[in-house]
């Protein structure tokens, strides 16, 4: 408890900008906005994913596409501090839908995105037996994608076939290693814990280019188990800095040090966070890709804003024993985000039933430009819960304590 208290007073220190942000609030505004959503929501088989932009409602999508995780996610953390019961039941029943997910043949890695999103804040904050069995089903279906001779997990099979990629790696595979270091710890298995590591570790060795920002996708001889080329897909060009790719590094690495202790994660964090930070404009929200040649006018993303802010609320604790001055520069700047995406700009408030506009989806593709997007809200609602357990002196890892509401 002493220590959660000099926690809570280091961060009121930390950053003046603290007395700005009424984070129970944003949180009320939150939780308004789901039950505005719910009652038009009643497909538990049909996930939430974007609104467009100058659109009111959300695009739906079955539970196999990638980003089905979050709207459960999004209900649970906003029943966590609402405690609201029909959020719960909300929650439950939108992640059940997943549940085929964990026993299927693992089509891609996005399983941990899937089912640790929903499932996994779903036994946080119920200990729910069932859902227990379905993350460690899930996290060894994943682990079937691993390949020993290269180092990590597979990521997209299809691109096998379609881009003739032997062995594909993207940088958002980072966030799926959570779900097995849960299930390494929860169900005793060792090897999903070994796998976890390897895959970050091979990650940090060839993803990144000199100055740490990072490749979207890193394609591997399956004979060899060595690096051919590091190429973007979802970026403006193979040398750019695509900034939710950087943002799921940030979050990735700082996550492994968390769940390993091993300091070079906990260095690596921090080079592929000042390189980002260095590199932002002057509101706190990236374009898109930072190396977009139509900055200033290029479309924004407000998701790799939230992922970011988030993450380095997290990296701002785990730092702090060691590096006061740079616990203080990453708190600062995680504020700073939470601030701009909780102005008028960001907010969505009566325009449509998300919580944040402006999001870019895959800017090359042409799909989901200046957006609202479910993966957007998930992180923002996950950065506020976090900022609300700092300022009470709270774990960052256990529910909320309703009683600091």
């Amino acid at each position: 408890m002493k220590r959660k208290t000099l926690l809570f007073l280091f961060s009121v220190f930390l950053c003046g900008c603290v007395h700005k942000m009424n984070v129970n609030s944003e949180l009320d505004y939150c939780t308004q906005k789901i039950q505005k959503n719910l009652p038009a929501l009643t497909n538990y088989h049909q996930m939430p994913r974007s609104i467009s932009k100058d659109k009111q409602d959300w695009n739906t999508v079955p539970i196999e596409d990638w980003t089905s995780g979050f709207w459960p996610g999004v209900l649970w953390y906003t029943f966590e501090y609402s405690q609201d019961e029909n959020i719960r039941q909300k929650a439950d029943s939108f992640s059940r839908s997943l549940t085929p997910l964990a026993y299927r043949k693992a089509f891609d890695h996005d399983l941990g995105f899937m089912m640790f999103c929903s499932f996994g804040n779903g036994y946080r904050l119920t200990k729910d037996q069932e859902y227990k069995r379905i993350l460690l089903a899930t996290a060894d279906t994943l682990a079937t994608l691993f390949n020993p001779k290269v180092g990590t997990i597979l990521s997209w099979p299809r691109m096998q076939k379609e881009m003739g990629w032997p062995h594909n790696t993207i940088i958002d595979n980072m966030i799926n290693l959570e779900l097995l270091f849960w299930a390494a710890k929860n169900g005793d298995n060792k090897k999903l814990y070994d796998i976890a590591v390897s895959h970050a570790e091979t990650t940090m060795k060839n993803h990144f280019r000199n100055d740490y920002s990072v490749y979207h996708v890193v394609v591997y001889d399956t004979i060899t188990g060595k690096k051919i080329k590091g190429i973007t897909h979802q970026g403006y060009s193979d040398n750019s800095m695509w900034a939710r790719g950087q943002a799921w590094a940030i979050y990735g690495f700082t996550m492994c040090y968390r769940e390993t202790n091993k300091q070079e994660f906990l260095d690596f964090a921090q080079k592929v966070t000042d390189v980002y930070l260095k590199r932002l404009p002057s509101d706190h929200i990236p374009y898109w890709d930072f190396d977009a040649p139509d900055i200033p006018n290029a479309p924004k993303d407000a998701s790799a804003a939230a992922i970011t802010a988030s993450a380095l609320l997290e990296l701002s604790q785990l730092i702090e024993s060691q590096d006061k001055t740079k616990s203080s520069k990453y708190f600062e700047a995680a504020m700073d985000m939470i601030n701009s995406l909780s102005s008028s700009k960001y907010h969505s408030s009566a325009k449509n039933m998300a919580f944040l506009l402006h999001s870019t989806g895959h800017k090359p593709a042409n799909k989901e430009i200046d957006a609202s997007i479910v993966y957007a809200d998930y992180y923002y609602i996950e950065a506020l819960t976090r900022l609300k357990k700092i300022q009470s002196g709270q774990s960052l890892y256990e529910p909320l304590l309703t009683a600091s509401k």
